[in-house]
């Protein structure tokens, strides 16, 4: 197209813009911009993009929720709940969590002033022996590693009694919003890592948060726009793509993971399977992750049984297209120190196994294959 003013053509070059007003693309394109005009409901990236409103949008309908903030990562989407935090303040911490939350509420409890106590919250005991000042909760459910299944609705109770205003946050990684929603059973905060079941095949990162209350989500919203933690507009158009088909692959993992336990659990070599209670009420279904426990005489040969199995990936990626095998110990919990992984009841017999979308009984016969190998080793 010809220039109609007297601006050099480099100059009107750098002007151009396609209007996407009227076209309805059937998929929203990708807004790989930091600006928009100051008159734009979005104004900044760094405080919103339509690619990143969007995923909000979708995740919110499958949360059942008012308000969803995402962040560039599961881990920042926990930085952010505990940024609601003030000196002083008391968290309570489930003692069965991942490795990497654990270092993060020790290091952000020491240099912000908090108090932090672990506890068991999957026992009737504990709840009824809690603290007098309590002004967050948090735990995963089911929890990293073992499995628990934790009853929102009996952690809320007990937490409100002692504080009304204390804030409940249940990290719903595993569950996923398709089948558990926390919010409804009493959370003030559901999070998530989208980079593990969201995204389902390893290439893209992201957290998120979800609120209904109108003023905790400006809270954290706010947090986000001057922390930068908000997620890039690529990302979140990946992940916004990878929802497309998330119920699908979840219920493929579902599938395979229920044929696959079945297995395992009538094989020598593993003492237990650890697989979360299913009550359909609070959780109403599971698939893709299960733990088992070695026996005690094949601890030692995990290397062996790693090395023979060849469909499953060692990488720290899970909850995606390709199965994946890790050791805990060594793995998601090695940032923290033996005693604690000890008491957490952690030890090196125990293997986490991540099923993907590969037939089950091409996995069926792998796993098989790297059990009779490490049992006549």
């Amino acid at each position: 197209m010809k220039s109609t003013n007297h601006n050099k053509p480099e100059t009107n070059c750098l002007h151009h813009r396609v209007s996407v007003d009227g076209s309805d693309p059937v998929v929203t394109p990708l807004f790989q911009n930091s600006a928009f005009e100051a008159t734009s409901p979005y104004f900044y990236t760094r405080k919103a993009n339509p690619n990143s409103v969007e995923l909000e949008g979708a995740l919110a309908i499958l949360e059942n929720c008012n308000h969803v903030i995402s962040t560039t990562t599961g881990m920042s989407a926990l930085t952010l709940a505990l940024g609601l935090l003030k000196p002083g303040d008391h968290i309570i911490v489930n003692q069965d969590i991942y490795g990497c939350s654990y270092e993060l509420f020790q290091r952000t409890c020491a240099q912000r002033g908090y108090r932090l106590t672990i506890m068991d919250l999957s026992q009737k005991e504990t709840l009824n022996n809690l603290p007098t000042q309590i002004d967050m909760v948090i735990f995963e459910t089911p929890t990293n590693p073992f499995l628990k299944t934790i009853s929102i609705r009996n952690v809320a109770n007990a937490i409100k009694e002692k504080n009304p205003e204390a804030l409940i946050v249940v990290d719903n990684t595993w569950a996923t919003s398709l089948f558990q929603k926390p919010l409804e059973h009493g959370a003030s905060i559901s999070l998530s890592s989208a980079t593990k079941f969201i995204s389902g095949h390893s290439d893209v990162m992201g957290g998120y948060l979800c609120v209904n209350e109108e003023n905790l989500a400006k809270r954290i919203t706010s947090n986000r726009f001057y922390t930068g933690a908000i997620l890039d507009p690529h990302s979140a158009w990946l992940l916004r793509r990878s929802l497309q088909t998330f119920p699908l692959r979840m219920q493929q993992h579902i599938t395979t993971t229920e044929t696959l336990k079945a297995f395992i659990t009538r094989r020598a070599e593993v003492v237990k399977t650890y697989f979360p209670t299913i009550d359909g009420k609070q959780l109403q279904n599971y698939g893709g992750i299960i733990f088992i426990e070695l026996r005690s005489d094949l601890v030692d040969k995990y290397p062996k049984f790693i090395e023979a199995l060849t469909l499953f990936n060692t990488g720290t990626a899970m909850a995606c297209v390709t199965s994946m095998v890790a050791q805990p110990w060594t793995g998601s919990h090695a940032s923290m120190c033996d005693a604690d992984k000890k008491a957490m009841g952690l030890g090196p017999e125990l293997v986490r196994l991540c099923f993907g979308l590969e037939d089950a009984n091409d996995l069926m016969r792998d796993l098989e294959h790297a059990f009779e190998v490490i049992k006549n080793e």
